[in-house]
């Protein structure tokens, strides 16, 4: 079960249209270390959201948290070692990504297209300035009316990831990866931190939980250890996966926040790369397996093996799963283009 089907299970929300969805997401946004974008995103677990009571009539998102864990003793945070990503095909493209000329324009135009609930397909425009300013549309028109108002989206969320990102191409990855997986404003894992600081961290995430449930009547999961081992380690990887390939989608057209994507994604070992073709052009496909998704199910990023960009992002459910994901697909279609153009409609 996916947030939506939560939603659409509560009798007290009505069941939303998608613009409806996104809108309660982007209220939950900040606690839930979930991206607010018309995007297709993997399931978090170990997920402990931090909810204002504003943000009740998305209720259904907060209880979609998978609260499994191991006890054990915690470790320390990050291995000191930095990742050993040299060998990766997409350290390579990270590379070759840098070495590219730089496209001119001062922002970021990314075109998605998905399934919505009652199964049609819709278009969703966003362009992403340079300046951290987000501005939505459902046409070129809406996103140029959008942009001439000023109604500027951004969250805090969007300009840490690309940072997070320009980090990983220009400087140190393993700094960068700590950036990444704390983008929200949490540490709950515990990167970086003594392991009597990461218990903490870990007991204080499910604190703030268990009070927002409380506060929007919710049951509240009985308090379980801070995972360890692979278990911990996967959930590192999955707030790194969600992380960054929502910074890719974003900002893709930025050459540092793409080549930094591509070094970040390349340090998570369980991440499988294959090949494939779109149109005729070559394309990587990047699997973040069940183990990675909460058990769920799969994510496959597909990206063109030239330059990197983003063609594809898809949720397989897990057949086995006792509540496999729902199946889902979203395309993209990123450029670079000029803000004042995306005003006057010229894109």
């Amino acid at each position: 079960m996916d947030e939506m089907d939560l939603m659409k299970k509560l009798r007290e929300v009505p069941s939303p249209s998608p613009e409806a969805y996104d809108r309660a997401r982007t209220a939950l946004h900040t606690a839930m270390e979930e991206p607010v974008n018309p995007v297709v995103r993997p399931k978090r677990w170990f997920s402990w959201p931090k909810v204002s009571i504003a943000a009740a009539g998305a209720a259904a998102v907060v209880t979609a948290v998978v609260l499994g864990a191991t006890g054990g003793t915690a470790p320390t945070g990050p291995s000191s070692a930095a990742p050993q990503v040299v060998e990766s095909p997409l350290v390579e493209l990270a590379s070759e990504v840098q070495a590219a000329v730089t496209l001119p324009g001062d922002a970021s135009l990314v075109i998605t297209k998905k399934l919505a609930p009652d199964k049609t397909t819709y278009t969703v425009y966003t362009v992403y300035t340079d300046k951290g300013q987000v501005f939505h549309g459902d046409s070129v028109k809406g996103l140029a009316a959008t942009a001439a108002k000023g109604d500027d989206s951004a969250h805090p969320y969007d300009a840490k990831v690309a940072a997070a990102a320009r980090l990983a191409a220009t400087g140190d990855v393993e700094k960068a990866k700590i950036a990444m997986v704390t983008a929200s404003g949490t540490n709950r894992w515990g990167l970086g931190l003594s392991p009597a600081e990461a218990e903490k961290a870990w007991a204080q995430s499910y604190a703030d939980m268990a009070e927002t449930l409380r506060k929007l009547g919710k049951e509240v999961p009985p308090a379980k250890p801070r995972p360890t081992g692979k278990e911990l380690e996967n959930g590192i990887n999955n707030a790194l996966w969600s992380n960054t390939t929502y910074a890719l989608f974003v900002a893709a057209s930025n050459a540092d926040v793409r080549a930094g994507v591509l070094k970040l994604l390349a340090t998570i070992q369980d991440v499988t790369i294959g090949k494939t073709e779109v149109d005729g052009q070559p394309a990587l496909t990047l699997t973040a397996g069940p183990a990675l998704q909460g058990g769920t199910g799969s994510h496959v990023l597909t990206v063109n093996a030239d330059n990197g960009l983003p063609i594809r992002s898809e949720v397989v459910p897990a057949k086995d799963a006792a509540e496999p994901s729902t199946p889902s697909a979203v395309h993209y279609k990123s450029s670079r283009v000029n803000f004042a153009d995306v005003i006057a409609g010229k894109i």
